[in-house]
């Protein structure tokens, strides 16, 4: 899910980000989790997707495994073996284009909030109305992202996502339409707000199953997309501040509008995904029941996943929902709004640098080093509930978006090399939708603990708690045990490793 104020971040793909941002909805970007990538076949080695990199020809990282050895049908069709250079290709045509897409609408997504607030409080509405309009996204989203993920199985993800994208294309370009022509109601902006929910709960899963398809590298192709989407992040409520103050909030919203139009653009450019992947069991509401229950079967049936999941509720309860509240209000009561701006800067740039770590470090147990990193996050609210300075809390919000970042590599690309291709679009669903469900209420119960323990004690909690996660994780074994799905097998004992290529 799951990478913050947005829904892509909100599940364990990071909770800088779970989503991006709650005003554009933009689901997982949230990274979230078939055709042309590797899958987890019921007998426990990976099997060949149908496509390969850019959806034409066999995958070439898809490398399947019996007893450690290289299943000839595999070895026969692709042509590679474990570690052999071209199965740790990352781009390509198709994956440029996509990696475009995503960045470009991550940009809009982190404009939208600022457009937002400035629009409404110009036309005198209070802060209420802002978090209103932003919650229709968030609660249209969470409620139905769940069915984007059988709808996602039953027709083309590409098109489903450009429908989703020129969807929002209309709404936003409607919005900015509001704006310039002075006529701005709130419950119009919320049914455009649930509009656009309801469109990134169709887009969603298709993010999450396009990256194997187009990239053999899946954890390179991941790290990719958090980099681009951590520097767009940086720069989204920049470039929206100077639209407000040169133009208008509408012409943010037409940016917005423009931003979704590219993303369409480079997804119409694809080359088309062959129809293999679509694993719909029928027609009919039976057959959409069918189609939820066999994902929850399949959701449930890994220990590994369902388990961070769970422990990730905790974590959105009592770790990021509070922090996200409490440290902007701590930081700009004590130390002013320029000081907040510095901070988000400071984790910002603290995930681009957890992206690039993981494009370089290739763990054998991935879960287990996101989780070691995850410890990072701890000194993001402990800075802020010790009331130390400016420099310090930047510092820790830096160390927490690397930790942030690097975990949600780790995770979506786990969950995309190892659930089979037929069930990755309701999986991820059940993953977003199930972490950022406990988000709201992480943020909601903020504010009376910190009436009744003081802000600083509830920061000094979450950060103490954040700890207590990362020991929960690594204390399931399914969760730190989990090998990569590309790694070579352990030597017996008398014999040695492989070397790498």
């Amino acid at each position: 899910m799951a990478s913050g104020a947005g829904v892509e971040r909100g599940g364990p793909s990071g909770a800088g980000s779970v989503g991006r941002s709650a005003g554009g909805m933009d689901g997982g970007e949230a990274l979230g989790p078939v055709g042309g990538r590797s899958g987890v076949g019921s007998g426990g080695r990976l099997e060949a997707g149908a496509g390969g990199p850019s959806g034409a020809g066999p995958d070439r990282g898809a490398v399947a495994r019996s007893g450690g050895r290289v299943d000839a049908r595999v070895r026969g069709r692709a042509g590679v073996r474990p570690g052999d250079a071209r199965a740790r290709r990352v781009w390509s045509r198709d994956f440029g284009l996509f990696f475009v897409a995503r960045a470009v609408a991550r940009l809009g997504d982190t404009m939208l909030p600022v457009a937002l607030a400035a629009g409404l409080l110009e036309h005198g509405y209070g802060a209420g109305a802002v978090g209103l309009a932003m919650a229709a996204s968030t609660a249209a989203f969470a409620g139905l992202v769940v069915f984007g993920g059988v709808i996602a199985d039953r027709f083309s993800t590409r098109r489903l996502m450009i429908g989703a994208d020129l969807t929002r294309v209309c709404t936003q370009s409607l919005a900015a339409g509001l704006f310039f022509d002075g006529h701005v109601v709130l419950w119009e902006l919320c049914v455009i707000g649930f509009v656009n929910g309801t469109a990134a709960a169709v887009f969603q899963p298709g993010v999450a199953s396009t990256v194997p398809r187009l990239a053999a590298d899946v954890q390179g192709a991941n790290a990719a997309i958090r980099v681009a989407e951590s520097s767009s992040q940086l720069a989204g409520p920049v470039v929206a501040g100077l639209l407000v103050g040169f133009a208008s909030p509408g012409g943010v919203f037409a940016a917005h509008a423009g931003t979704y139009a590219v993303s369409a653009l480079c997804l119409l450019r694809l080359r088309p995904l062959p129809p293999g992947t679509l694993a719909a069991t029928g027609r009919g509401l039976r057959a959409l029941r069918t189609d939820l229950a066999q994902g929850w079967r399949e959701f449930t049936s890994r220990t590994w996943l369902w388990a961070v999941i769970a422990i990730w509720c905790l974590y959105m309860i009592a770790v990021y929902g509070p922090t996200v509240p409490l440290v902007a209000t701590e930081v700009v009561q004590h130390h002013g709004a320029r000081a907040y701006g510095l901070v988000n800067s400071a984790l910002g740039a603290g995930t681009v640098v957890g992206g690039l770590f993981a494009m370089r470090l290739r763990p054998r147990r991935m879960l287990r080093a996101g989780s070691l990193f995850l410890c990072l996050y701890f000194t993001f609210p402990g800075a802020v509930g010790l009331g130390l300075d400016v420099p310090a809390v930047a510092a820790g919000a830096a160390l927490a978006g690397a930790g942030i970042s690097f975990w949600g590599v780790m995770w979506a690309t786990s969950v995309l090399t190892q659930v089979p291709a037929e069930a990755l679009n309701r999986i991820h669903s059940y993953d977003v939708a199930g972490s950022l469900a406990m988000m709201p209420i992480g943020q909601a119960l903020a504010g009376p603990a910190a009436g009744v323990l003081g802000a600083d004690h509830v920061l000094l909690v979450a950060s103490a708690t954040s700890l207590a996660v990362v020991a929960f994780l690594l204390a399931v074994p399914a969760i730190r045990n989990l090998v990569r799905a590309d790694a070579h097998p352990e030597p017996k004992a008398g014999e040695y490793a492989p070397a790498p290529s």
